[in-house]
């Protein structure tokens, strides 16, 4: 008998990463800004890093990272000739089995450079698609993912097959000569079909509990965020609640909810969902447009951004542009900035950001946080609590020392402003309620 145990585990994958600098042509250098002040561009370690962690998330061995200055694109291979040759060389010195490409490329693009380079070629979208199909948890989430894979596949059906000659016609093609790709084409397309009758199925079952949750008198929270900004730490401080919360791009995918205990005992609903990047790819916006309309459609959203980041006003727009591109009609009223990792941040920075903070114009000033430490946690729920109340109604209530469960009731699903207990032990109340809320409570007395 053999001592000898056969090894599985799969090799590590030698990654190049390329990230192409097709901007304007570059000012000349200047000094790298301080923690707190706002970035007007993306520098370019600061892409070489973003990619780099999306490798990472793949479990990929990263053994050379460059940017490539891009004039004028080329159709067939987007770089030039050189540029072609000179990623050539790297490979080959580095020993890569594989090179990421850190922009979109079209399907010819990416063939030609497969053949040029003799390796597999990922582009962006591909990067965070494979991320995406890895980390979904949830049927809903695996469908999505899947629906938006083929529908970047479907795109991509430019092969150098050898077997792309006419097919003999038979039952189950389309007719005489059909061709190889065109039977791909429309398997794919019948795949796609299938999937959204899945999908649709599925949202009308979340429709059925988000109706049922509206019913319940809680107002219901939000974080979105750029990803790896600290929403599942965050969610996890906020609830008690165990969230996988690491250092890494995409560790969140499927949404979660969970009871959040406001000041004064009122309960909330809060979710944490996927986080945002930039280019996020559009068969993705597309296949998470349930969800992210879902998120939108709560009470309240928290914009949970990483202050220690450089490009935290960067990625701030991005979240912000597929926020708007989902709901055009966005309310700015109902979301407020999160400014998370401030723990990270020296006392220099702290106070640039404090004087941002309060010179900021936004509707609803932002909210200084550590999710890591606590420090402005009491603050934002503070004004969570006042925020979800501002459009409930005000009513003053007496109470006998008997209704004990009707107090607790006003305590949980409203905002006591005032109480007053008398000599007979009688219980005076102004509190304020949500419609439902009220609803529950005119039922509860017979008011209704």
């Amino acid at each position: 008998m053999t001592t000898k145990f056969v090894n599985r585990t799969p090799e590590t994958q030698r990654a190049v990463i390329i990230d192409p600098d097709m901007a304007a042509p570059h000012a000349p250098s200047s000094p790298r800004q301080p923690q707190g002040v706002p970035a007007a561009r993306r520098y370019d370690e600061s892409r070489l890093d973003e990619a780099a962690g999306l490798a990472i998330a793949l479990d990929l061995e990263i053994v050379a990272a460059d940017t490539a200055r891009v004039r004028k694109p080329n159709p067939a291979t987007l770089f030039g000739s050189g540029k072609v040759e000179e990623i050539v060389t790297l490979c080959e010195e580095v020993e890569a089995d594989l090179v990421i490409v850190n922009t979109t490329l079209t399907p010819i693009q990416q063939r030609n450079l497969e053949k040029a380079w003799e390796r597999k070629v990922i582009d962006r979208t591909g990067l965070i698609l494979e991320i995406f199909g890895r980390r979904a948890r949830t049927r809903e989430g695996k469908l999505q993912v899947e629906l938006a894979r083929l529908e970047y596949e479907r795109s991509r059906l430019v092969r150098t097959w050898t077997h792309l000659e006419r097919q003999r016609a038979t039952g189950t093609t389309g007719g005489p000569g059909e061709t190889q790709i065109e039977l791909d084409r429309r398997m794919i397309a019948d795949k796609i079909k299938l999937l959204k009758g899945e999908l649709d199925e599925v949202r009308r079952t979340r429709s059925l509990h988000r109706s049922a949750r509206k019913k319940v008198p809680y107002p219901i929270v939000a974080l979105v965020g750029y990803t790896n900004a600290g929403k599942s730490t965050l969610f996890n401080h906020l609830t008690r609640a165990e969230v996988l919360a690491k250092d890494m791009l995409f560790a969140t995918l499927d949404t979660t909810l969970r009871t959040l205990k406001l000041p004064g005992g009122r309960a909330a609903i809060i979710s944490d969902t996927v986080g945002f990047i930039s280019d996020l790819p559009h068969e993705l916006v597309a296949a998470f447009r349930a969800t992210l309309e879902e998120v939108l459609e709560a009470d309240l959203i928290l914009h949970v951004r990483d202050m220690s980041n450089p490009e935290s006003d960067a990625q701030a727009q991005d979240v912000m542009q597929v926020l708007t591109h989902i709901h055009p009609d966005l309310d700015k009223s109902r979301l407020i900035e999160v400014w998370n990792k401030i723990d990270l941040l020296d006392e220099e920075a702290r106070d640039i950001l404090y004087s941002r903070a309060v010179l900021d114009r936004a509707m609803n000033k932002p909210i200084m946080v550590s999710a890591i430490t606590g420090e402005g946690i009491e603050k934002l729920l503070s004004d969570i609590a006042l925020k979800v109340d501002e459009a409930g109604t005000e009513i003053d209530v007496e109470l006998a020392p008997q209704d004990g469960q009707l107090l607790a009731f006003l305590y949980t699903q409203g905002r006591v402003l005032d109480r007053f207990d008398d000599e007979t032990g009688h219980i005076h109340l102004k509190v304020k309620l949500s419609d439902q809320a009220l609803g529950r409570y005119e039922q509860m007395t017979g008011r209704a």
